[in-house]
């Protein structure tokens, strides 16, 4: 089931603590162009197809990776892509954005999409359990 962009976002909204939905739309769209970078395939476009159209097309076209980041400089990159970010609220939002995009996946799909990140993203999502 695809979620509604403003459910989406205010779930993202909620679990970052956000003052405003332009800052959760703000991380999800790094996130998730960076997740998109580390997907492939069959999986990529399961979990594209579960998101809001605007968060699918980003996950479709991704920022270029030239390897898979392990979750430390997954976290890393992703403050260096938002302004004013430390790598302390890069892991919130992180956090905040992949718990979501979990919740949407559900647990069959996350399964795959694990398989096809270095191992540790099962935290990141929030799903430690599915490791």
């Amino acid at each position: 089931m695809t979620l509604r962009w403003e459910a989406f976002l205010d779930h993202v909204k909620e679990r970052g603590e956000y003052d405003s939905r332009q800052e959760a739309e703000r991380a999800a769209r790094v996130v998730l162009a960076l997740l998109g970078a580390h997907l492939v395939g069959d999986v990529r476009a399961q979990l594209a197809a579960r998101l809001p159209e605007d968060f699918a097309l980003i996950l479709l076209n991704p920022l270029q990776s030239a390897e898979p980041l392990p979750p430390e400089r997954f976290v890393r990159a992703t403050a260096a892509w938002i302004e004013g970010a430390t790598e302390q609220t890069a892991a919130w939002d992180v956090s905040a954005v992949l718990s979501t995009v979990a919740d949407a996946a559900g647990d069959h799909l996350l399964k795959q999409v694990l398989l096809q990140l270095p191992a540790g993203y099962d935290l990141l999502f929030g799903r430690p359990q599915l490791a």
